[in-house]
C-alpha cells in the first residue's frame, strides 16, 4: 500500500495505460479521481477499482481546456481533501485529428495539468507524472504508412512529446524542491492507440523487430514505472524522462 491516503489525478484514465494506472494506484491505496473525455469508459474504469475495494470518483474531462483540467485539479481536492499526485496521460493520434486538435491535448493539456497541479500541491508536497513518448527521444519514420508521421497530425505527435519533457524539466524546476515532475517515455504498448499498427502484419513485424526485446509492451508495465515516480523510491528524481520502450531508443 504504497499509496495509502493519497489523493491522484489521473487524465486519458478510461483505458490503455492510463486505465492501468488508474486500477495500480488504487490497489496500493490511493483514492483516484478518472479523468476522462469518454464518459462510458471512466465510469467503467470507476466500476472497476470500486469492485476491487478502492476509492474512485469519475469526471468527464476535456484535457484541451483549461477550465476543465482545473475543475478536474479542484474536484479532486474536494473529494479526496487533497491532490499527493497528478498524472498527465491523456494522449491522442491518427491521421483524424488535426495539428490543432494534437497539440491541445499532448502538449497544452499536459501543460494545464502541471500549472494547476503544481499550484494545488505548492507548499504540502507531491508528484507529477506526464505521459511523453519515445517520439519525444527520436525523429519518427513508419514504413508502408501513408504520410505516417511525416502528416500533419504525426508531426504534431512528435512535437508534442518532444513538447512533453521539455515541460517536465521547466515544471520540475518550478516544483523543486517540494513536489516532483517526471515524465514516462513509452514504447509500443499494446493499447487501442497502437491498434491500427498491431493489424497490419507488415508493420507489427516491423515494430517487434526494431524492438530489442522483441515484443509489445503492456501497459501494466508503464503503470509499474508510474508508481515508481510518484513514492519514495524516485525521491531525488525530478525533471527525469523515464524510457520504457523495451530497447528502441538505444538501437
Amino acid at each position: 500500500m504504497k499509496l495509502e491516503g493519497k489523493g491522484a489525478l489521473i487524465t486519458g484514465a478510461g483505458s490503455g495505460i492510463g486505465r492501468a494506472i488508474a486500477r495500480l494506484f488504487a490497489d496500493e491505496g490511493a483514492s483516484v479521481l478518472v479523468a476522462e473525455l469518454n464518459e462510458e469508459a471512466g465510469e467503467a474504469v470507476v466500476r472497476e477499482i470500486e469492485s476491487a475495494g478502492g476509492r474512485a470518483r469519475f469526471l468527464r474531462t476535456d484535457t484541451s481546456k483549461e477550465d476543465e483540467v482545473k475543475a478536474a485539479v479542484a474536484a479532486t481536492v474536494d473529494a479526496w481533501g487533497q491532490l499527493d499526485l497528478m498524472v498527465n496521460n491523456a494522449g491522442i493520434v491518427g491521421p483524424t485529428y488535426t495539428w490543432e486538435q494534437v497539440i491541445g491535448v499532448n502538449l497544452s493539456g499536459v501543460f494545464y495539468g502541471c500549472l494547476h497541479g503544481l499550484q494545488a500541491m505548492s507548499g504540502k508536497g507531491g508528484a507529477i507524472v506526464n505521459m511523453a513518448s519515445m517520439a519525444g527521444m527520436v525523429g519518427f519514420s513508419v514504413p508502408g504508412l501513408p504520410e505516417g508521421f511525416g502528416s500533419a497530425p504525426g508531426n504534431a505527435y512528435v512535437a508534442s512529446k518532444h513538447g512533453v519533457i521539455g515541460l517536465t524539466k521547466q515544471f520540475a524546476l518550478a516544483g523543486a524542491p517540494d513536489v516532483r515532475v517526471n515524465c514516462i517515455c513509452p514504447g509500443w504498448i499494446d493499447t487501442s492507440l497502437v491498434a491500427p499498427l498491431t493489424q497490419v502484419q507488415p508493420l507489427l513485424s516491423w515494430a517487434l523487430e526494431n524492438t530489442p526485446m522483441g515484443r509489445l509492451g503492456q501497459p501494466e508495465e508503464v503503470a509499474r514505472a508510474a508508481l515508481f515516480l510518484a513514492t519514495g523510491d524516485s525521491s531525488f528524481m525530478t525533471g527525469a524522462p523515464l524510457i520504457v520502450d523495451g530497447g528502441w531508443t538505444a538501437r
